[in-house]
Parts: structure tokens; sequence; C-alpha cells
């Protein structure tokens, strides 16, 4: 399994493994039987249950297809649609744990998720040969709609503790600092976390200062040098953020 360097917005590098074509192909499967799943049953409640077919007999063969078309429009626009409202997910990625990101760090937008969408006509063709070789040559396992749209797709299969997320362990009798972290994300609060613990792995001060450099003028705070170090602000942020949002373990 291959890895990708996302840059985050601390100039960091976070390497992720790119999901494999298998599970790619086996989500894609889930989602074409959900998709399958819905046309079964839409046609049988408008011509079974609702006995609606009679509406059809009048009308020519261009209207048939267009009432075809409104019907099973929600399958044709469920990825875009999904991957939006899930944040790179649809219940096939969800189920294999792969999730749609940009490689420059930042979260894929509707623009992004409509690019993928858009090419998936080209990636489809011919049984997905084309999508499956731009997988299978690309760097990143990239299909053509990926390196258009500057995404990949990553494995969430990682074996994650609790130091690889936001969740701290708190003491009850801990008293918060800094009240201002509640205008922080999850998200934002990944990031700073991840970025803070590779930096101290490595004991790269460069990294820490920037990213206390950063918090600070987010939070528009200023600490003590002499009473609080930067690794110590970035600690208690860590923890007054579990502990304001109630995600101490």
């Amino acid at each position: 399994m291959s890895q990708i360097a996302i840059n985050t917005s601390q100039n960091v590098n976070i390497n992720f493994s790119t999901a494999s074509v298998g599970d790619r192909l086996i989500a894609f499967i889930i989602d074409l039987l959900i998709k399958v799943a819905y046309g079964i049953a839409v046609f049988y409640i408008f011509f079974n249950l609702l006995d609606l077919g009679y509406l059809l007999s009048g009308l020519d063969q261009w209207s048939v297809m267009a009432v075809y078309i409104i019907l099973l429009f929600p399958t044709v626009i469920y990825p875009v649609v999904l991957e939006s409202l899930m944040e790179g997910q649809t219940p096939g990625k969800k189920a294999m744990k792969i999730r749609v990101v940009k490689i420059d760090g930042y979260q894929a937008g509707l623009g992004d998720y409509m690019i993928r969408w858009m090419f998936r006509i080209i990636d489809t063709s011919f049984a997905g040969v084309i999508g499956l070789i731009a997988m299978v040559v690309s760097k990143n396992n990239q299909r053509l709609g990926d390196m258009a749209a500057g995404t990949a797709v990553i494995s969430l299969k990682n074996n994650i503790n609790i130091s690889h997320t936001i969740l701290e362990n708190i003491h009850e009798s801990y008293i918060p600092t800094f009240p201002q972290v509640i205008a922080l994300s999850d998200n934002d609060m990944r990031i700073i976390k991840d970025n803070y613990m590779k930096a101290l792995k490595i004991d790269d001060r460069q990294v820490i200062s920037r990213l206390s450099d950063k918090i600070k003028s987010i939070l528009k705070v200023e600490i003590d040098a002499a009473k609080m170090t930067e690794r110590q602000f970035i600690g208690v942020i860590i923890k007054d953020y579990n502990y304001y949002t109630g995600k101490d373990s």
C-alpha cells in the first residue's frame, strides 16, 4: 500500500496510506448495490403500490424515458451528494474505511466532488478499465477524476490509539485556562494534535513554535513565556478543548 504526503496549513507533511484498488472496487460495488436496491424499490412503489403505470401509456418514447430519468435521478447524483454530506465518504467508502481528501491539505469541497463525479463517465468507460488503469499507473492510486480535482482516496484503517485522535485523558479536577478554544473545530484540533505529536517525536522546535504562534493568532491569546513554554501552551490548548467539548475519555 503506497503512501501519500499531504501538506497541512502548518507546512507539515503527514503521511497517509492510499486506499487500495481492491478497497475502492468493493466500495464501488456496495454503492452500486444500494443504487440498484433504490431503483427496484422506486419502480415497485410506482408501478405496484401506487399503480401509476397507466400514466405512461399515452406518452411517447422520449417522455417515458424522461420519467424514468426523473425517478432514477437520485442514483445519478448519489456520489457527489453523499460525499459532500459525509465529508468525502459514501456508504460504500464508509464501510471500507476510505475517504476522499485534497492533496493540498484542505478539506475537499462540493466543486471537487463534482469534478470527480463528471469524470466518472470516463473512468467507468469500458467496464471501468480506464479508471482501473489510471489508478494502477498513477503515483497515488488516483483515477482521472481524482487527478482533475486534485484529490486522492486514503485508507482510514490504520491502528489508532488516543495519541492519534483529538481525545485527551483529563482528570476530573482539571481547570481549563483558555475558554477561547471553543472557537476551534474538531478538524482544527485534530491537525494541531497530530502535528504537535509528530514535532515532539523528532524534537522539531521550529514546527512547535510556528504551531504555537498560529494558535495564538487564531484565538487571539497571549502567554507569559516565563510561566508557560510553547510546548506547555499547546498541551493546555489540547486539554482545554477536550474539557469544553466533553471529549475526555
